[in-house]
């Protein structure tokens, strides 16, 4: 396959990065398609949809052969299931798929043309091989059943961002913060409530602790 595009996006490594696409709404990427692909006729009539797939590679994760069964932090980390029944990155082929709000269509940028899409879960950087809309009336099933992923579909975490540490990120990208770390970014099998986690985002490194459903920022520092 070749790529086609690379997305940018806020978060430079992994972790950090929400588990499933269009958890945090207000998370933001930009689509810039690789100089073969950058016609604008490529994405004609892709502005009559909502959503759109993005099919993309795991460029951060070193395969060192096929498992069978994966550890999916949402369990614990300690409970094995079949890799073909998560959504791990460590697979045969290290390919993902994500659902995203396409926001604009920019025709008119000097890399032109240049997709803007929201609730991205992707590292910055990501190659995508291949973009689909999203068809409502065949891809979303409403009595679909989520099998362990539903166990936790709604867990959120309380979040103490003190408005000192707040100021010092951008006010566009306050919303997205605050929907990141409502996420717990923790593997669910960390719970050391002295232990300071760390991730990148937007240019900011995010210092955080954890305990008794609350997560506390301690520090925002700014990039070099």
């Amino acid at each position: 396959m070749k790529k086609i595009a690379t997305i940018i996006t806020d978060f430079p490594d992994k972790f950090g990065v929400p588990r499933q696409s269009g958890r945090v709404p207000s998370l933001s990427g930009k689509i810039v398609f690789e100089p073969e692909y950058r016609r604008n006729e490529a994405v004609r009539g892709l502005e009559g949809y909502s959503h759109i797939w993005l099919i993309w590679g795991f460029s951060e994760i070193e395969s060192d052969g096929f498992k069978p069964t994966v550890r999916p932090p949402r369990l614990g980390g300690n409970k094995r299931v079949g890799v073909f029944a998560t959504r791990s990155p460590y697979r045969p082929n290290p390919i993902g798929l994500s659902s995203g709000r396409l926001e604009k269509i920019d025709l008119d940028a000097p890399d032109a043309p240049v997709l803007t899409v929201s609730g991205a879960d992707l590292v910055s950087g990501t190659p995508i091989y291949d973009i689909k809309p999203y068809l409502p009336s065949s891809d979303c099933h409403p009595d679909a059943v989520g099998g362990f992923a539903d166990e936790k579909v709604g867990y959120r975490i309380d979040v103490d961002f003190p408005e000192p540490l707040a100021d010092r990120i951008p006010t566009g990208k306050r919303e997205a913060l605050r929907g990141v770390l409502a996420e717990d970014p923790r593997p669910s099998y960390q719970n050391d409530p002295e232990r300071i986690y760390g991730f990148g985002f937007a240019g900011y490194e995010i210092k955080f602790k954890a305990s008794d459903g609350l997560l506390t920022v301690v520090d925002v520092i700014a990039g070099d």
